[in-house]
């Protein structure tokens, strides 16, 4: 994002270039609560992410469910991927007596809010505790919900660009990592452990009840019920500047808005930063997308594991604001840059506690998890955690810096879109590459590979075991920390140097329609 704009001054192009450094310093004072009021819509937009991402937990409790569906399911992460096809219908559809963003804001929110209360009408139907699961109907309507929460993020994410002060853009960054993870924190939790009767019974209640603390069905229509009420106060209370004050505004049809996207791609640095984003994640690809799958399959239990991810979530909330001083600055790829060669240092941990986890876990044959191992496993992913979140406020305040504020929803939403598509082909690549790296014999016939189920049966059926000679998940996280670091030094100096050209080399060249 460019140059948020608050006051009543007007912002002509050549005094966004004068004073894009470091001239105004970061100053909160008269926007607070802007700031705030960020933080909070970017909760609510975590609300039905941290839902969805509990979903599949849910569903997996439930017996009748299969790994089939549990893909199914996982088709409601998609929008956040496809909303660059309609944001720019986002920028261009609007109205100016409501204001360009609080046109589409108000709308999402109610939607979203109804969304919920329909679901809390249906939701013992379709997630029943004993027959299998509606999954269809389940994936239908949680498709929906994130494409709403999906619409709801490239609105704010532009009218952060105006709703803060210039000198504050920056913060953006932090209003978007800490209410997007505080919301995924309070609504996951609330899903996941608020709901069951076995930690209910154990941790919040003094005598022994039936079902968790809450349902379900009630945490829906609390949800719809927030959602109605805060977006109703936000109608009423917040007002929006008219854009249409400003000196360089450019009104755009909706073909207009799409050639838009093709005029950012044309920019010679948007296309230098579009190859390092796609290319980014490729050193943490394998720690990232693995290293939990490896630790169950050593027999970690996966509740512990989501315990101990709930807790990961306060360093996310955190620590964004404390490091908010640094990546609000000019040059907030400094610390991006700062932090990648650590990170990927650290995938060496993940590689060697992996290693040793059989070992440290195991105890004559059976699965005995001391205290100090949980102890290490909180310590290597609080680093790990600590590391990623300061890169993604990073990389988002330099986004915020750079996005020409005219087409704020667009140009933030291809930025994002690049990036969630580097961490996402990574991963898939990651994910699917384990198998094809990892080697396998059986002990008692040299000859059989166990490569495909057959084998795997002919050898357990001789009385023998498939034996890992090579692991993949090390192979893979070898090759990755390597083209990591060749990464860095490729892209060190070329991010550098980019981050420091003027706004005008991010600004896109569009005629105003003639009246």
């Amino acid at each position: 994002m460019t140059v948020p704009k608050l006051g009543d001054e007007l912002q002509k192009p050549v005094a966004v270039t004068d004073d894009s450094n470091s001239a105004d310093k970061p100053n909160l004072k008269g926007d607070w609560l802007n700031f705030f009021l960020l933080i909070l819509l970017y909760t609510m937009q975590g609300i039905p992410l941290g839902i969805a991402s509990a979903m599949p937990i849910i569903l997996q409790s439930n017996k009748n469910v299969s790994y089939k569906d549990q893909a199914l399911f996982s088709l409601v992460a998609w929008p956040f991927s496809l909303k660059l096809i309609w944001a720019p219908l986002v920028d261009a559809l609007y109205v100016q007596k409501i204001g360009r963003r609080k046109s589409w804001l108000i709308p999402v929110q109610y939607l979203m809010g109804a969304c919920f209360i329909y679901m809390a009408g249906n939701i013992d139907e379709w997630l029943p505790e004993t027959r299998k699961p509606e999954i269809l109907k389940l994936v239908s309507v949680f498709f929906f919900a994130k494409i709403l929460a999906a619409t709801q993020d490239i609105v704010v994410d532009g009218w952060a660009l105006t709703m803060l002060k210039k000198n504050n853009v920056g913060y953006a960054s932090t209003c978007n990592a800490s209410g997007q993870v505080m919301g995924t924190m309070i609504s996951s939790v609330f899903s996941v452990l608020l709901t069951s009767e076995d930690f209910s019974n154990k941790y919040l209640r003094s005598e022994p009840g039936v079902g968790g603390v809450f349902t379900m069905k009630c945490l829906f229509y609390v949800w719809g019920i927030l959602f109605t009420l805060i977006t109703t106060l936000i109608a009423i209370f917040k007002k929006e500047k008219d854009n249409r004050l400003e000196d360089d505004h450019v009104k755009l049809n909706i073909v207009q808005n799409y050639s838009l996207l093709w005029d950012i791609l044309k920019l010679p640095n948007i296309q230098l930063l579009a190859i390092s984003l796609l290319t980014a994640k490729i050193g943490f690809a394998a720690t990232d997308s693995v290293s939990i799958l490896k630790l169950i399959d050593a027999g970690v239990p996966k509740d512990n594991i989501m315990v101990i991810h709930t807790t990961m979530f306060v360093v996310k909330m955190i620590l964004p604001l404390l490091v908010a001083k640094y990546t609000s600055g000019p040059k907030p790829m400094n610390i991006y840059l700062t932090a990648t060669p650590f990170r990927l240092l650290w995938n060496i941990s993940f590689l060697a506690f992996i290693y040793y986890t059989p070992r440290l876990i195991t105890m004559n044959g059976f699965v005995n998890i001391p205290i100090y191992y949980y102890a290490l496993l909180v310590f290597i992913l609080s680093i790990h955690d600590i590391l990623a979140n300061i890169m993604t406020v990073s990389i988002l305040a330099f986004f915020s810096r750079i996005s020409d504020s005219r087409f704020g929803g667009t140009y933030m939403t291809l930025l994002n879109t690049l990036s969630n598509l580097g961490g996402a082909w990574s991963s898939s690549v990651a994910i699917g590459m384990i198998d094809f790296l990892t080697f396998k014999e059986c002990s008692l016939d040299h000859k059989n590979n166990c490569s495909t189920p057959n084998l795997k049966n002919m050898c357990k059926t001789n009385g023998g075991d498939c034996i890992v000679i090579v692991n993949g998940y090390y192979v893979e996280t070898a090759v990755c920390t390597i083209i990591g670091i060749i990464w860095f030094c490729v892209f060190r100096i070329i991010l550098k140097k980019v981050q420091t050209k003027s706004p005008s080399h991010w600004l896109v060249n569009i005629k105003k329609p003639s009246s």
